[in-house]
């Protein structure tokens, strides 16, 4: 394809990277396929209006991905696929109910992956991944989560920030280390479940809060501890799962000054945190005597990725939570651990979060086209919705009808802390890997199943 050419005007990174993302996006799209000829590269150079150095260096990334191949003076093609010879099949993941951010096209992440592997593989120096981990996690790991949390403005530094195997790893450990059978915990109506499976796990006792818009209510929580002894409070600020409620920074000072005054342990679950493109300051920045924060990649650009950073309130509190992360885990994936480390070093972290933040607002424009906008709540750069139903509604009903058109839906009883008293609500994932024509399909029908006039009578849709 002679006349192949990439837009990369807009890319604010390496022109080079831009022309062989640009080239691996459209041979998965399709655009470009096996055995296609490529342009000469000075002709390309010329073409785009840059260095004939820059498209060497381009088509060189891309050969050592694998997408091309050279053949001398016959230039550059798209390397054909091999005939599949492993004997292990990998099928469509299923829906299991998990939040998980929305695949970005052209495979940005895997290739971002791929490339890091390879360099750091390349290393003499690099052994550390296929070995077990200091206590905590690997050192630079450690100084590359704080460096990710200091740009937000939370006090910490390599000392105090921890490498876990995920967000529910870090829950799992504070929970264990700070928290005892019959403590009281604040938190709102509906929660993330798997704060709730630890919740009974460790036999702790929870103090719904009323909430509005922004989440927990300041006022009503300072109440709460007057009247009973409440040990700690969990939040997710930003994006709350389910509701997609996010706290003003007024809210989250509020928070915390009722924390320090009643002296409540901070459990902060950051998870979506930093997926804004202008994120707030987490409560960490207004307690941080008394705030354990997470932050997670499994929200921001993978789940498969299983590495999150918990930022513990001081340093003797975070050596002596090592062993418990240990104990439960032994390591995050250390391989993984140091390409994210990596990531943020040389600032693909933010290119790779941006893009997710990208597809998730599209797939929120989406959203807008089938759904009334009374009818939902939802965060802009966020990829779940919160639809409330009609008292009378089944929710079970609901989501039986969506789950064969791909749409991942759970009924708020599923976070709901007391299951009688929940309110009737869906809780619907917009990301993971469903693509943009089938969510547009399973998002008119869900709201043709939520409008005002619709029959009850699900099973006849």
């Amino acid at each position: 394809m002679q006349n192949w050419k990439p837009d990369i005007e807009s890319v604010t990174g390496p022109k080079y990277l831009a022309i062989a993302e640009a080239l691996a996006r459209d041979i998965e799209a399709g655009r470009l396929a096996g055995g296609t000829r490529l342009p000469p590269q000075r002709a390309l150079a010329d073409v785009l209006g840059v260095d004939l150095t820059t498209v060497t260096r381009a088509y060189g990334e891309a050969q050592r991905q694998g997408l091309i191949e050279g053949d001398g003076r016959r230039g550059s093609f798209v390397r054909q696929k091999k005939a599949e010879t492993s004997k292990v099949r990998y099928s469509e993941p299923a829906d299991t109910g998990m939040n998980a951010p929305p695949e970005v096209p052209g495979a940005l992440l895997t290739a971002a992956f791929r490339r890091s592997a390879e360099d750091l593989l390349a290393r003499a120096d690099m052994v550390a991944p296929f070995q077990y981990q200091p206590s905590g996690g690997m050192v630079a790991v450690r100084e590359a989560g704080a460096d990710l949390l200091s740009a937000r403005g939370v006090p910490c530094h390599d000392d105090t920030v921890l490498v876990t195997a995920g967000g529910q790893h870090a829950l799992h450990a504070v929970v264990s280390a700070e928290l005892q059978a019959g403590d009281a915990v604040a938190v709102a109506a509906h929660a993330y479940p798997g704060f709730l499976s630890i919740a009974r796990r460790y036999g702790l006792r929870l103090c719904v809060i009323p909430s509005d818009g922004e989440g927990l209510d300041p006022v009503a929580l300072d109440t709460a501890c007057t009247r009973s002894a409440i040990r700690a409070i969990y939040v997710v600020p930003t994006n709350d799962n389910p509701t997609t409620a996010t706290m003003s920074a007024e809210r989250r000072q509020a928070l915390a000054e009722t924390a320090i005054r009643h002296g409540l342990i901070v459990i902060e679950d950051d998870v979506y945190g930093l997926l804004p493109e202008r994120p707030l300051a987490p409560i960490a920045t207004h307690a941080a005597d008394r705030t354990w924060h997470i932050a997670s990649v499994s929200k921001i650009l993978s789940p498969g990725l299983r590495i999150a950073w918990l930022r513990a309130p001081t340093v003797a509190q975070a050596w002596r939570l090592a062993a418990d992360l240990h104990e439960t885990a032994v390591m995050a994936p250390p391989l993984n651990a140091a390409i994210v480390a990596d990531w943020i070093g040389s600032g693909v972290f933010q290119q790779l979060t941006g893009a997710v933040r990208a597809e998730a607002q599209a797939r929120q424009a989406i959203a807008a086209k089938f759904l009334e906008l009374e009818s939902y709540r939802a965060q802009a750069e966020g990829y779940h919705l919160w639809v409330p139903l009609h008292p009378e509604a089944n929710p079970g009903e609901i989501v039986n009808t969506l789950r064969p058109h791909g749409l991942s839906v759970v009924g708020s009883e599923a976070f709901a802390v007391d299951r009688s008293l929940a309110v009737p609500a869906l809780r619907v994932s917009i990301g993971g890997t469903i693509s943009r024509e089938r969510l547009e399909r399973g998002l008119r029908l869900l709201g043709a199943l939520v409008a005002p006039n619709a029959s009850r009578k699900i099973s006849l849709v």
